[in-house]
C-alpha cells in the first residue's frame, strides 16, 4: 500500500488497529464485531483488482477497499449460520462465503464506474461466465465426459445397442481427469467428484459420500450434490481449453 499512501488510507489502517477484536469462536461475535474482524480479509481481496483506467475506470485503491468493506456489510448481514455450521471448518465457509459477496459487490462498483453506458448486471455476468467460446469449449468436455460415466456406470440394459466407436482409454481418461481435479480442486472438491464418478473407486451415492467427508446435517446428500456441481463449475472456469481440445 505504499503507492497509495495518502490521508484517508492512514486514518483508516489506525481505526482498524485501535479497534483490534480479540479471538473468541466465530459464532460469539456480535454483527459489529464480525464486520472489524473481517475488514482486513476485505482489504485483501480489494487488493486483488487492478486499478488500471482501463480495469476498473476512476476507482483508485481507497475507492475499491471501500467498496469491498460495504459488500462485507452486506454480507455478513445475510449469513446463514445454520449452513455455516454445517461444516466443521466455520472460519473457512464463513470466509468462502463473505468473499463471494465481497468480489461481487466491488466488480458491480468498478462496472457502475467505467463509462457512461451502462450494461445490466444480469448481462455482464452473462458475457463473463457464457459468452466465451473458450469456455463453452471446457464446458463441453467436462459435461460429456461426466456423463458418460453415468451412463457407463447406470445403464445396464441387456437390450442396449453396442457401440462400436472408437473410444478413449477409461484409465488414462481417468488419470487425466484426476490429475486436472488435482491441480484446480480443493480436497473436498476432489473427494466428492472422484467418489461421485467411481474415477479410481467404486461408484458412491451422495448419502454415503456425505458420511464418508462427515457431511453432517438434514440435506447432506443435498450438500453433496451442491458441492459436486460447484467443483464441476469450478473445472469449467479455470481449466486451459488446450488441456482438453485433443479428446474433443
Amino acid at each position: 500500500m505504499k503507492r497509495y499512501n495518502v490521508k484517508n488510507y492512514i486514518r483508516y489502517s489506525k481505526d482498524l488497529k485501535s479497534s483490534k477484536i480479540d479471538d473468541i469462536p466465530w459464532r460469539d461475535y456480535t454483527r459489529d464485531q464480525l464486520i472489524i474482524k473481517l475488514m482486513p480479509y476485505a482489504e485483501t481481496i480489494a487488493k486483488t483488482f487492478s486499478t488500471a483506467d482501463q480495469a476498473s475506470g476512476v476507482m483508485s485503491i481507497n475507492d475499491i477497499i471501500q467498496e469491498a468493506n460495504l459488500g462485507l456489510v452486506q454480507a455478513v448481514d445475510r449469513i446463514d449460520w445454520d449452513l455455516i455450521n454445517e461444516d466443521g471448518d466455520i472460519e473457512r465457509q464463513l470466509k468462502g462465503f463473505v468473499k463471494k459477496r465481497i468480489k461481487g459487490s466491488v466488480r458491480r462498483a468498478i462496472d457502475i464506474n467505467r463509462g457512461d453506458i451502462r450494461i445490466p448486471e444480469h448481462k455482464i455476468n452473462e458475457i463473463r461466465k457464457n459468452l466465451g467460446e473458450d469456455r463453452k469449449m471446457v464446458e463441453m468436455f467436462f459435461n460429456s465426459v461426466f456423463l458418460s460415466l453415468d451412463e457407463k456406470s447406470e445403464n445396464n440394459s441387456a437390450f442396449d445397442v453396442e457401440d462400436k466407436s472408437l473410444t478413449y482409454n477409461i484409465g488414462i481418461m481417468n488419470a487425466y481427469l484426476i490429475g486436472l481435479m488435482k491441480t484446480y480442486l480443493d480436497d473436498r472438491e476432489f473427494e466428492v467428484i472422484r467418489m461421485s464418478y467411481g474415477l479410481d473407486c467404486d461408484k458412491m451415492p451422495a448419502k454415503k459420500i456425505a458420511k464418508i467427508l462427515n457431511i453432517k446435517g438434514l440435506a447432506d446428500f443435498v450438500r453433496v450434490s451442491q458441492i459436486k456441481r460447484e467443483a464441476v463449475d469450478k473445472l469449467i472456469d479455470n481449466v486451459d481449453p488446450n488441456q482438453v481440445i485433443d479428446f474433443l
